[in-house]
């Protein structure tokens, strides 16, 4: 269990840690409060008006990565995260103002939700990469592990509590309520000691084009990040439309509010398990990821043809914890095996991703559920899930050259590309399926396209400038 939580030992991320807890629960009520608003309040069950204004909210993830991923790189994170959280308590503020005193129409939720999604871009990148400015690289996978676990505990209160507080106070006091929140975060940010190493003098000669160039040309060289890059866009397009989702079946099944808040909840229960189990596992596996996003696959298509509320409800814990594990182990994945000196412009690229694929696939799943029913959208879930599980297999055979060996009667070994020498030679290779290259190969042998080590070095807890001169290679390990 103290392994499960061992990051809490340092001082700094144990305070972020409640205080993003606090702030992340007024942020769910939003979340919650605010797809209700527009499907039953500002329009008459449409579901397309909850997919553009999803589309409006994650879009600036996409369109803002030049900037964001730099403003990550560049800046002192704590502070960048105090600007980002005062404009999200104001814009909480605003709209909260505006529903109390029954001024909203549906195009002011759509600005809030452009607005809100142009700060998130810079604040969810920052927040991202200011984990390893409050842990060491040794204990950065349970942290990040860790975040996902206070992300999802909040999503287990959050909803439920929005649900209420709609029907007993109504929907702007919940916005009103989730400003407060923002105080909790802003004390965390306030309490930290941590004072990031300024980035090299080069940084801040080097055109931001270059920057960026330099974070788009390692990922390039990195296949298992591409694969996940391609797995996360899917699930995020597709699969993450929970809002959409959620309140469409609701209605489907004839239940209210509270009931819509309580499906985010239960949903919560599963993603909170999968993220304490990311966090107990030493390292972030690409076997997990691709296990855990073939589950999103089945288990979307058993909720697509759930009778009534109660099953629907039951399969959602699955779904949660499905979803949660394949998000918390690639985002670790992403941070702990991103070289120090890019991370912030890689951390930026798979939020982008992420959080991109929202405009594409929220209005199409929105217009699917007005079109074909609810049920549909689950259905479209199960396809993008099961592609994305296609294409991390597809992935271990090719770059991995994964192969089966049988053994005697059913039992079957598994290698694949490690140590050099090893060959398919079941009786001499005994890693595991994707263990870090690092370990896998002893000798002196450079890191290759499509490997997953660390780059360990002097600058491990630093940020800045990657060198970006023609030939130069961002993966290559320092001298020793």
């Amino acid at each position: 269990m103290s392994n499960m939580f061992r990051s809490l030992a340092v001082r700094n991320y144990r305070i972020w840690f409640v205080g993003a807890l606090v702030s992340n629960i007024g942020a769910w009520m939003q979340a919650t409060t605010q797809n209700w608003v527009v499907l039953t309040e500002l329009t008459d069950n449409n579901a397309s008006a909850v997919g553009i204004t999803m589309a409006l909210q994650f879009g600036p993830q996409l369109l803002l990565v030049p900037f964001s991923g730099a403003v990550a790189d560049r800046f002192d994170r704590r502070r960048v995260l105090l600007v980002t959280q005062s404009l999200l308590m104001l814009l909480a503020v605003g709209l909260g103002v505006l529903l109390v005193t029954g001024q909203a129409h549906l195009w002011h939720l759509y600005g809030f939700a452009l607005a809100l999604g142009i700060v998130n871009a810079f604040d969810t990148t920052s927040r991202q990469a200011f984990v390893s400015d409050l842990v060491g690289t040794s204990q950065l996978s349970n942290a990040v592990a860790l975040n996902s676990a206070s992300f999802n505990s909040a999503r287990l209160v959050g909803p439920a509590v929005a649900g209420v507080l709609i029907a007993v106070v109504g929907s702007g006091w919940v916005f009103l309520i989730n400003a407060a929140s923002f105080l909790a975060v802003l004390g965390a940010l306030l309490l930290i000691d941590a004072r990031p190493a300024p980035a090299p003098a080069s940084s801040r000669r080097e055109s931001q084009l270059r920057q960026l160039s330099a974070g788009f040309r390692y990922v390039r060289r990195r296949h298992d990040l591409l694969v996940i890059f391609v797995i996360v866009f899917l699930v995020g397009a597709f699969s993450m439309n929970f809002p959409v989702i959620s309140s469409t079946m609701a209605v489907e099944f004839g239940r209210g509010a509270s009931d819509y808040g309580l499906l985010s909840s239960i949903l919560a229960v599963g993603s909170l398990a999968g993220a304490l189990l990311s966090a107990r596992r030493p390292d972030a596996r690409m076997r997990v990821i691709i296990i855990a996003v073939g589950g999103v696959g089945v288990v979307s298509l058993v909720a697509a043809f759930m009778p009534t509320f109660w099953s629907f409800a039951a399969t959602l814990v699955f779904f949660g914890l499905a979803i949660s594990t394949m998000l918390t182990t690639a985002n670790g994945f992403v941070q702990t095996t991103a070289d120090p000196a890019v991370r912030g412009r890689v951390l930026a690229l798979y939020m982008a991703i992420l959080m991109g694929g929202t405009p594409v696939g929220a209005p199409l799943v929105g217009v699917a559920a007005d079109a074909l029913g609810p049920r549909s959208t689950l259905i479209i879930s199960a396809a993008a899930g099961l592609l994305a599980f296609g294409v991390g297999i597809a992935w271990l055979f090719t770059d991995r050259r994964l192969r089966f060996h049988r053994e005697r009667g059913l039992h079957f070994a598994v290698t694949h590309a490690g140590r050099p020498g090893l060959d398919d030679d079941p009786g001499k290779q005994t890693e595991t399926l994707t263990a870090p290259i690092s370990i896998l190969r002893r000798g002196d042998a450079a890191l290759g396209a499509g490997e997953s080590a660390p780059i360990e070095g002097s600058s491990a807890s630093a940020t800045g400038a990657i060198r970006v001169d023609d030939g130069e290679d961002p993966e290559r390990p320092p001298a020793k």
